[in-house]
């Protein structure tokens, strides 16, 4: 029998040095790397981990840049929906789910391999550090139970 915690602490609120390391973090995380597929890494991410703020948050800003409803329908089945993502998207996404479900299969050689073909070794090293910032974002939402529908794309 499982019990509901009534009260979630405000990681923001009562942890603000951790809080500003984690923006500025963020901030570092996705330089050199195409927005869109950067959106679509924290989407995949998002959804793995089950994170509703974090989810409703990067697909407004995925479709304020202009990404399509039909390609953020599909993300979740991006294995299956073949020509809407490029080798590029579906390398990052694979390698997305190995570092996010890191414990089901660590990260296989062959999807580091196949990543590291369709990224110069800098867009590698941040796409990694992308994939670990959002993993890091999503506990903290999924940890607070932060709700969606609060977030607008700035």
């Amino acid at each position: 029998m499982s019990t509901t915690t009534r009260r979630r602490v405000k990681v923001a609120s009562l942890a603000p040095e951790f809080y500003q390391a984690m923006i500025a973090l963020d901030a570092q995380s996705a330089l050199g790397l195409d927005p869109l597929l950067a959106h679509l890494v924290r989407i995949r991410a998002s959804q793995l981990n089950g994170c509703a703020y974090c989810l409703d948050m990067h697909t407004l800003d995925a479709r304020h840049l202009g990404e399509s409803e039909q390609r953020l329908h599909l993300l979740a089945t991006w294995r299956e929906a073949g020509k809407f993502f490029t080798p590029k998207e579906r390398a990052a996404l694979a390698l997305t789910e190995s570092i996010t479900l890191v414990s089901v299969d660590h990260v296989p050689d062959e999807v580091y391999d196949a990543a590291a073909e369709q990224f110069d070794d800098k867009e590698l090293a941040q796409l990694i550090g992308l994939i670990v910032t959002i993993n890091a974002w999503t506990r903290i939402g999924v940890t607070g139970r932060l709700e969606p529908g609060h977030y607008s794309p700035s």
